[in-house]
């Protein structure tokens, strides 16, 4: 289903700055928003955390050894 809707310009901008981030398109930006609630802000928010996220990682800030090892343990059986 194609439905037209106009969308004010720093709208437009914002879901292509999001788009661009996520590496989804623009057209999954706002069905992403009508179909499961994710707002712009949401949406922004969240592509800011996995970069953040993604960053820390790169730094080796992402978790320590202990955290890492803990989660590997956690579900093994006894």
């Amino acid at each position: 289903m194609n439905i037209e809707v106009e969308i004010k310009a720093d709208t437009r901008r914002r879901v292509a700055a999001v788009a661009k981030r996520t590496g989804l398109s623009e057209s999954e930006i706002i069905a992403e928003a009508l179909e499961h609630g994710h707002s712009l802000e949401w949406q922004e928010r969240f592509a800011d955390k996995v970069a953040a996220g993604i960053k820390a990682a790169d730094r080796e800030e992402f978790a320590s050894e202990v955290d890492i090892e803990r989660i590997r343990t956690k579900y093994r059986d006894a």
